[in-house]
């Protein structure tokens, strides 16, 4: 089993900042150090245990998705080399975990797109017959694909606490009319992009959350994570049907596991037994092949 990262350390950069599941460091002025650790969030509490080679995983997939949707969508990837800023222990600690990038200005608002009814959505259509306000045919089941992806943002939270769902409405208010229509359409043509890519692969993309940024240009970027198990939710086409959560790639086995416990969802989480970190860091690791043909 790969080796575990539960939180960085490095002396020779400044830590700006310790999320969920990312530590992120300052490179001069202009850059930034994404280290992926192998920790675990579910409703938006981090658990004590990690996942073994998680945060590879993730570095890979983002990676992969970010190199292939570059001539559609400017991203934040820098250039500059990993060796360049880090040298010995501190090198050999982010390996592969390490996404240098440039520093921009972040957008307040997370861009959701679901293609098929699950998770919040279904909990929401089951009460409304809607998803965040948007009304939808009668009669969906459980998993059912939508008739079209549909657009659904959210505000962003600080750690500990929840994303809220916002309106589109809002969103304008937020960060203008023009740009707002710019991140919806980006969104749903990212989304449609690698859904039909990721089915070739025989996985099938339900939902997915996108993060943008303004470079200094004001030009839409394209930051964050992109398409990996912990923004998205993977199922295996092979084991899709309606009626039921289909089985994941994703931590929606861990968020499964969790809603069998007596756990009223704020910190601190409970432990995940052995076999829940095993199978989930393998479903990670599946992810990782089927999409990128790489293995951590």
């Amino acid at each position: 089993m790969p080796e575990m990262l539960h939180q960085s350390d490095l002396k020779s950069l400044p830590l700006l900042n310790r999320g969920k599941v990312r530590d992120i460091y300052g490179v001069g002025d202009d850059q930034l150090l994404i280290v992926t650790t192998d920790r675990i969030s579910a409703f938006d509490v981090i658990l004590p245990d990690p996942i073994p080679g998680k945060g590879e995983v993730l570095t890979s997939v983002a990676s992969f998705w970010f190199r292939r949707f570059a001539g559609d969508v400017k991203n934040h990837l820098s250039s500059t080399p990993l060796d360049d800023v880090l040298s010995g222990d501190e090198l050999e600690q982010v390996a592969g975990r390490g996404m240098l990038v440039k520093k921009l200005a972040p957008l307040p608002i997370e861009a959701i797109v679901r293609g098929y009814l699950i998770g919040s959505g279904w909990k929401d259509y089951q009460k409304s017959g809607a998803v965040c306000g948007i009304e939808l045919p009668a009669g969906l089941e459980q998993a059912q694909q939508l008739p079209e992806p549909i657009y659904t943002p959210s505000s962003k939270a600080d750690v500990g606490d929840h994303d809220e769902n916002i309106s589109y409405e809002h969103t304008v208010e937020l960060i203008g009319e023009d740009l707002a229509d710019e991140v919806r359409r980006a969104s749903l043509m990212l989304y449609h992009r690698a859904a039909e890519y990721a089915r070739g692969c025989g996985i099938i993309i339900a939902d997915t959350k996108f993060e943008f940024g303004l470079d200094e240009n004001d030009e839409l970027v394209l930051i964050d994570e992109v398409l990996t198990p912990d923004s998205s939710r993977f199922w295996p086409a092979s084991e899709y049907r309606t009626g039921i959560s289909p089985p994941s790639f994703d931590k929606q086995y861990v968020r499964d596991y969790l809603e069998t416990l007596d756990w009223d969802k704020t910190a601190p989480g409970p432990t995940l037994p052995d076999e829940v970190i095993r199978n989930t860091a393998g479903k990670y690791r599946e992810a990782q092949q089927r999409l990128t043909g790489e293995k951590s």
